[in-house]
Order: C-alpha cells, then structure tokens, then sequence
C-alpha cells in the first residue's frame, strides 16, 4: 500500500525551522540573516527563533524588522527557554518575558512560546506547582496578547514522563482561548507517546509540532528518517489541522545546518508533496 500523502497547499499546514540549526551568534543580529536566506531558499515558509538572536534589537526595531521583512519569510514565534525558571511559577521571570513579548513584536513575531521547569516529584506530579504554573502561563498569554502575539507552550521530556501528567495537568489547567502548545514530536516519542494520536486528541490547543527524531539513547538525534510523518499526515487530515510544522534538527549527531536540515526537508517534501 502506497505511503500516505497530504497536499500542504490543501491542507493549510505551513512549515517553519527553527534557526538553530545553523550557527548564528547570541546577542548578534546580523549573524542571524545568512540563516534566514537558507531557510528561505529551503522553501520553508517561516521560522523560530531564541529571543537570544534577537534582543540586541528589541530597542532599535525598525531597521531589524525591515530586513526580516525582506526575507518574506513569516516569524513564527520567538522562544524562551532557559536553563532555570522562576521557582515559583516554573516558566521565564515576568520581566524577562514581558521584554521578549514587547521585543517580538516590534519584529513582527506572531507568537510567545515558553517552555519551563518540569513537576514531577518522585513520580508524583507537584498540583500546587501545576496551579502556580498554569497562572502564570495565563498571565503570561494575557501580556502577550495585549502586544498582538499568541501564545505557545513547548514542552521538553519532563511533561511526558508518569504517563504525561504534568503535560494533561497544562492542558486543563490553562485558558484554551489564550495558551496553546508546540508538541516536540522527538521529546514525545521518545516518551513513547503517539503523536499522531496526540494531535488528533488536542489538535485544537497544538499551534505548531517540532519535527526532530529523537531516538532512546541521549545524544543520538537522527533527521526524520524513522518518525512516522506518513501517521501525522493522516492525523492532519483527518482533523483539518492547519498548524505549523517546524523542523528542528538542531543537535543531529555530526550533522550541522544544511546537512542537517535538508535530508528532513526533503521528508517533508516527499509526505506533504510541498
């Protein structure tokens, strides 16, 4: 039986990368465009990027947005993800975040993604941090929808791991009509959770999904080889999806930028026919 394929231009589905592939310098804007013109000339139709690309333009934003303007390529979402989170809230510190927002937006991201700290504690989810986190993401969505950007959890492996209780803790436990989320499809898998059954569950809170293969051993992160896209396309269609699809092959084990990110494109190409 032929291998499922879904038509990108009918289904709505946009596909975006994620700039870390390539290697661009913190806190340097300038090192950031050569990426974007590789992005665009992988026929991607946006991308995401660390605020830490960005923010040394937050306060000089018109010059910096013209030129990513010039790439025609649309800026998905700025992401926050950090080593330490505020202990109380488990997401980015208010004035880092509100920063981000405001600066994002001056460059014309469409979106806040915010990732944070994990809540299981020996095996048991921690319900009192769980409220204080969803609060706060509320909080956070609500800021960032009054500078004109939505926003997105990104998980990691941590909100999968006791069967994904944290992860369906953040489902219920935020406003649908602000948060929504980015599944990390390799952080998923690899906590053996159907993705495309996930997206065919909550595929009205998914914004976006993060295409990278994680395998079971750390540090062995394969292109996309091995995922199931054939599956995930049948779960778009039957849903009517029209999210983003980000490719995010930013540590495949020897492979860096274009040799990374290309062989996934082309995956995409070949399931999506886009």
């Amino acid at each position: 039986m032929p291998a499922l394929t879904v038509s990108a231009a009918n289904s709505g589905v946009k596909f975006g990368c994620q700039t870390n592939a390539w290697k661009a310098t913190i806190r340097d804007f300038a090192t950031l465009m050569p990426v974007l013109k590789r992005i665009k000339e992988f026929a991607f139709d946006g991308f995401e990027a660390s605020f830490r690309y960005i923010q040394d333009r937050f306060t000089d934003a018109r010059a910096a947005r013209a030129a990513l303007n010039r790439t025609a390529l649309r800026f998905f979402g700025v992401h926050i993800f950090l080593l330490n989170y505020d202990p109380q809230t488990s997401i980015a510190p208010a004035e880092l975040y509100r920063k981000v927002a405001d600066g994002g937006a001056l460059l014309g991201a469409e979106r806040l993604i915010l990732s944070g700290a994990g809540l299981i504690r020996d095996g048991l989810l921690d319900r009192e941090a769980l409220n204080r986190k969803c609060d706060a993401l509320n909080t956070a969505a609500q800021y960032a929808r009054s500078k004109g950007l939505k926003t997105a959890y990104h998980n990691h492996g941590a909100e999968f791991v006791s069967g994904g209780a944290e992860m369906q803790g953040l489902l219920s436990g935020t406003d649908p009509a602000l948060v929504g989320f980015i599944l990390d499809a390799g952080h998923a898998r690899r906590a053996r959770v159907d993705v495309a059954g996930f997206l065919r569950k909550h595929h009205r809170r998914l914004q976006g999904v993060h295409l990278r293969d994680l395998s079971d051993r750390p540090g062995d992160n394969p292109e996309l080889g091995p995922f199931d896209l054939a599956a995930l396309a049948a779960a778009i269609q039957k849903t009517g999806w029209d999210g983003w699809l980000i490719v995010e092959e930013e540590d495949a084990v020897n492979k860096r930028g274009d040799a990374a990110v290309e062989p996934a494109r082309q995956k995409l190409r070949d399931v999506f026919k886009k």
